[in-house]
């Protein structure tokens, strides 16, 4: 395990230098970030110039990204144009959407494993049938209506719960916009777990695990669930990072001031230290999260064995 965790992390190398190159070089051609500093009027020559040498903004964009890298191994992500640290803005941003992320999570684990459990286990049944019904509408309708209906009906129309967020975004706050972000993704995974529930519910192991006399809830639990969960944890897995990334709209409709919200600012703005600087996190997150799922393989699945 150890060795394989090793070859993991070496294989990782080359994928985030080659991802983040990729990112720099996008975000470099999205525009003249000087032009925006300069608001509606267009900068002088001289301004122009003086600021581009402020920002490095003036030298070849792969000595840039050297540069960039090179400060990124020393913890420094950077100056945003406003002059405050990308690091800062980090600290502040981070936080709020990990917590949002969570509640995504166990929205996703919870309702999501358990529906698709009692779907799989009654196939063909009315409730399987309106269980897909209703996940195929999820999916159907974008994230920006359900978020912008339940804020108005529940914050607005009943007031249950506040419009928009507060700056603390506390767990309690986060539980609407947290089902919000992860609505299509709950869908996605009680299908999946409901497809792998009913195919292996006709395997070997169960049926021989039955012909032993084991409880039922032991049968399900011990051999079936956690066999057949093994496509929802690379789902679920790979899914952190997409939530993180994903949740500009979400975090627009609650006024949640976290990654999305400063993603959104620094595009806006052509802010290239900003994107960069928490794309580059972003694409660390994906890394780490792809390396415990195929982990946790091992875990479910005793017949996988890591060299």
């Amino acid at each position: 395990m150890g060795r394989y965790v090793v070859r993991r992390l070496l294989q990782m190398v080359p994928v985030f230098v080659g991802s983040t190159l990729l990112i720099f070089l996008m975000v470099n051609v999205m525009g003249d970030p000087v032009a925006g500093l300069c608001g509606e009027r267009a900068c002088d020559p001289s301004t122009a110039a003086q600021l581009k040498r402020e920002f490095g903004l003036d030298k070849p964009v792969w000595q840039q990204y050297l540069t960039y890298m090179g400060h990124l191994f020393t913890g420094d992500f950077g100056t945003a144009f406003n002059g405050q640290k990308v690091t800062e803005l980090m600290g502040t941003a981070f936080p709020v959407t990990i917590r949002l992320t969570i509640v995504a999570i166990l929205f996703e684990v919870v309702i999501g494993i358990t529906l698709g459990v009692v779907t799989g286990l009654r196939r063909g049944r009315p409730v399987d049938t309106t269980v897909l019904l209703l996940t195929l509408v999820v999916i159907s309708v974008p994230t920006f209506v359900t978020g912008l209906l339940l804020q108005l009906l529940l914050g607005v129309r009943w007031a249950w719960i506040k419009p928009s967020v507060s700056p603390d975004a506390a767990f309690g706050e986060l539980i609407v916009p947290g089902l919000v972000l992860a609505s299509v993704s709950l869908a996605y995974v009680t299908r999946l777990t409901r497809t792998s529930i009913a195919e292996n519910k006709r395997a070997d192991y169960v049926r021989t695990a039955i012909a032993k006399g084991l409880p039922r809830r032991r049968v399900i639990t011990r051999h079936l669930l956690r066999n057949s969960l093994i496509p929802v944890v690379t789902f679920i897995g790979t899914d952190i990072g997409a939530l993180m990334g994903g949740a500009i709209v979400t975090e627009r409709i609650f006024n949640i001031h976290g990654v999305g919200y400063q993603l959104y600012q620094g595009i806006l703005r052509q802010n290239t230290q900003t994107v960069v600087g928490f794309v580059t996190v972003l694409v660390l997150v994906f890394l780490v999260a792809n390396l415990l799922v195929d982990l946790l393989y091992a875990v479910l699945d005793p017949r996988i064995r890591y060299v």
